[in-house]
């Protein structure tokens, strides 16, 4: 009896010593949200219908679920898929923005059905599916607009208005209106019970206030875990407000969203390939987001999007021989990785956001790029999204050079097939004290030259480099060489007795 005691001591005493408790506060009060299980090693994709394909349409792109699960992706983010309005329409098709029915399919797309049998085929591969939302405005000749004309922002003269002066295609929902918010919320959950939808993109989201989202969030998981990511960035305001303008909602990721947009850093790394700051500014950039959110937070990382892609440039305008060293980046660093329709195939034309305008696919020429890419984030416990336990580590490098190791500590929870009503859910919270299980080491050269270097302090042990496939033992002095623009990242396979 004795030796069992001492023996259970021993166990407590050595994952005691393993656990690092003032690396894994617990989260304050306010966030009591809770990641659904199977967003923990996700990634999203954003998929853009109208261009995917040239039919534009759910059956067309759906013939493209199995390439993208053999891609890794995780969530499939669907750009708003309703009618849209004809009434001040932009281009010869409009935006996808502005929504005339909600409760609708639009037509160019296919029929409801075809809607439901895409969302059932990426369940069955084990991926999950969220809708673009547009909560805070309309059309102009939308049926609220006819039917509910209170529930609008109104101008001095009672007429509608638009949001923000360049949209003139949409006009603004008053949420003021408690009619309105509980028609949002019960138009939401029809998506979820009727298409099988799991979740939301919520276009900009800061506009709408706070607590709807808040009390939404809890009526959608209510029918199952759903997955929630706001277009909002509260480190940095969206290019489209003016100062002044706005008074933006924060608080977001509070209750109601898994994730915001990592606007600042999205374009921190813009400034960095165009030559206007070093790479080194990525230090300042996390310390600020520990500032303003607790351990365990994650925000979405991109180097392209539907509104990126068509207004500012593709990622080679705007990166230039740095946009796969970004993406290395956007798909490493602590947060939920997304990649935009087309940048499997290096698609380096802007495309047309109001017209038809299909991508050239081209044979995916980087396919295989962000498939090694993805499929890591799915496997290796370092990436966890939401980890409050894992280790962030900054290395030594050269001017030029970005280098860093992530240790995490949750166990992985991507291996459900099919969301289902009574799918698992991972607290926030939840603190684990487990010792860590896994490590990835991180390389990104932004300079035009070689860079040589020792690696030090990496956790030693064996590692296989992502991209080349070659094994090789890391300890507390490595040596590392980086082709001009060129980039290294490096799985633990083996850790040293």
């Amino acid at each position: 009896m004795y030796s069992r005691f001492l023996v259970l001591i021993s166990f407590w005493l050595f994952f005691s010593c393993q656990s690092t408790p003032s690396a894994c506060p617990p989260l304050p009060a306010p966030y009591t949200i809770q990641h659904p299980a199977w967003a923990a090693h996700a990634s999203l994709y954003q998929v853009n219908v109208r261009q995917y394909t040239p039919e534009g349409t759910f059956r067309a792109f759906e013939a493209q679920l199995p390439r993208l699960h053999q891609m890794g992706v995780g969530i499939l983010w669907l750009m708003p898929i309703q009618p849209i309005g004809q009434q001040n329409r932009k281009g010869t098709l409009g935006s996808a923005y502005s929504i005339r029915d909600y409760r609708a399919v639009n037509p160019d797309m296919g029929t409801l059905a075809d809607l439901q049998h895409l969302i059932q085929e990426a369940h069955k591969l084990g991926m999950h599916v969220i809708l673009d939302w547009v909560a805070n405005h309309t059309s102009w000749d939308s049926n609220l607009s006819k039917e509910h004309p209170a529930w609008f922002t109104k101008g001095a003269q009672g007429q509608f208005v638009a949001p923000v002066s360049d949209w003139q295609d949409v006009i603004d929902l008053d949420y003021g209106q408690s009619a309105l918010r509980q028609y949002m919320t019960e138009t939401m959950a029809y998506w979820v019970k009727t298409a099988g939808f799991d979740g939301f993109r919520c276009d900009v989201a800061g506009l709408v206030p706070t607590d709807f989202w808040n009390n939404t969030r809890q009526a959608l998981d209510k029918i199952k875990p759903v997955f929630m990511l706001a277009e909002w960035d509260e480190l940095h305001n969206p290019p489209f407000l003016q100062p002044g303008e706005f008074t933006p909602n924060t608080h977001l990721l509070e209750q109601a969203f898994d994730a915001t947009y990592a606007l600042r850093l999205h374009y921190l790394l813009d400034s960095v390939a165009q030559g206007r700051k070093p790479v080194a500014a990525l230090d300042a950039y996390l310390k600020a987001e520990r500032a303003k959110y607790p351990a365990g937070i994650y925000l979405m990382n991109f180097s392209s999007s539907h509104d990126v892609n068509s207004w500012d440039g593709t990622e080679y305008e705007r990166l230039g021989e740095d946009a796969l060293a970004m993406a290395v980046l956007t798909a490493t660093l602590p947060g939920i990785p997304m990649v935009y329709s087309g940048q499997e195939a290096g698609f380096e034309r802007r495309l047309k956001f109001f017209d038809k305008d299909s991508i050239d696919w081209n044979g995916y020429p980087l396919g295989d790029f962000y498939t090694k890419l993805l499929q890591l984030k799915k496997r290796s416990l370092a990436l966890t999204n939401g980890d409050a336990c894992a280790t962030f580590e900054r290395l030594a490098a050269p001017a030029g050079v970005y280098a860093f190791y992530r240790r995490g500590t949750l166990a992985p929870t991507d291996s459900v097939a099919a969301p289902a009503a009574d799918t698992p859910t991972t607290p926030r919270r939840a603190g684990r004290s487990a010792p860590a299980t896994g490590t990835v080491v991180v390389c990104v050269n932004v300079s035009g030259k070689e860079q040589a270097f020792a690696l030090r302090n990496v956790p030693p042990g064996t590692y296989r480099e992502l991209f080349s496939e070659q094994t090789v033992r890391l300890s507390k002095r490595s040596p590392v060489s980086l082709t001009p623009h060129g980039y290294q990242v490096y799985e633990l396979v083996e850790a040293a007795p």
